[in-house]
């Protein structure tokens, strides 16, 4: 004899679970609230991003109208025939005195730095009783001639050897040397007394009491 044990029991049978009317509408308000959020949230972005471009457009088209202002201001101008001349003018004339600069500093005009300091060395050359009156200088100073008078002859040497010593006086040589002693200049007044004094015969004219000299390089012209 059998018998048969049912063990099977309904309440170890899984459950389902059935959402309610309630909970589903609550699910349902979630969602609905989550998507009008984030519509929102795009819209205030879309906004944002809006604003941004029209201010982006507004720079543009300032800037567009500096540019057109500034291309209208600084436009290309023509060429001004008068100015070029000008130009080449101030270009030939600059080229001129490169080459007057040139000339100076080569040395083809001979003495370029003037006749100062020959004047400076006979002016230092105060010798007393003797005085000049005339100086030639000629050239590159190459050819030199001194003319003057002397109270005593012998002054003359020692004036000239001072004078030789100078700088700038430096290799000139002097190739002629003279020395005399004038006739004496007399007043009418005086004529007239000498004269009647020798009676009718001529008597020889008084001899001045200075000597001159004329000192000369060679080819050297004298100035009076």
């Amino acid at each position: 004899m059998s018998q048969q044990i049912n063990l099977f029991n309904p309440i170890f049978l899984k459950q389902k679970k059935v959402f309610g009317a309630v909970p589903m509408l609550e699910a349902l308000g979630v969602i609905v609230l989550g998507a009008l959020v984030l519509g929102w949230l795009a819209q205030q972005r879309v906004s944002v991003l809006e604003q941004r471009a029209a201010a982006g457009k507004t720079m543009v088209a300032e800037r567009e109208t500096r540019l057109n202002k500034a291309a209208v201001q600084f436009a290309p101008r023509q060429r001004s025939a008068t100015l070029d001349s000008e130009v080449a003018a101030a270009e030939a004339e600059l080229n001129s005195l490169h080459q007057v600069d040139s000339v100076l500093h080569g040395g083809a005009l001979g003495n370029t730095a003037g006749y100062a300091e020959y004047f400076r060395a006979f002016a230092r050359q105060d010798v007393s009783g003797l005085w000049l009156t005339g100086v030639s200088i000629v050239g590159a100073g190459n050819d030199i001639g001194v003319q003057g008078r002397a109270m005593q002859a012998t002054l003359i040497p020692n004036y000239i050897a001072r004078l030789t010593a100078e700088k700038v006086m430096n290799g000139k040589t002097f190739g002629r040397l003279e020395i005399a002693r004038p006739v004496a200049v007399l007043n009418a007044a005086a004529g007239t007394a000498a004269a009647a004094a020798a009676g009718a015969a001529v008597a020889a004219p008084p001899l001045a009491p200075y000597v001159e000299f004329s000192l000369q390089s060679q080819g050297a012209e004298a100035v009076k």
